[in-house]
């Protein structure tokens, strides 16, 4: 599957964006999606997920560093998985990746995922 990643920018802090993982190649609604961040320096870090189609009903999880604020939704008929991002601090700035994948490990690891889209700057300034 070929992911491809949209939505980035520079917003101001408290503010919002919805990143887009725009899936082909494969029926997207059979794979669990995640998404990843990258800060200039630091690792990649897990920012959520949500699970695949063929479970009863997708499974959401998103990272206490960003729950409450960040929401992850998937329009299997689109092919498309989102992120929403609220209330964005600086902290945020990094490039984001989304991945997808068909293991039935940790999803909030970077083994749990097969396919990688090639990411999207966002920048928050403060």
């Amino acid at each position: 599957v070929q992911l491809q990643a949209s939505g980035g920018g520079l917003v101001q802090a408290g503010g919002s964006l919805r990143l887009s993982c725009a899936a082909s190649g494969r029926t997207f609604g059979n794979y669990n999606m995640g998404w990843f961040r990258q800060a200039p320096g630091k690792e990649r870090e897990f920012v959520g997920f949500v699970t695949d189609a063929t479970w009863s009903g997708s499974r959401t999880y998103v990272a206490d560093s960003v729950k409450g604020r960040f929401s992850i939704s998937r329009d299997n008929a689109k092919n498309t998985g989102n992120l929403q991002m609220n209330s964005l601090k600086p902290d945020d700035t990094a490039v984001y990746y989304c991945a997808a994948g068909q293991k039935h490990g940790d999803l909030t690891t970077r083994s749990g995922y097969d396919y990688w889209g090639q990411g999207t700057l966002v920048t928050v300034s403060s």
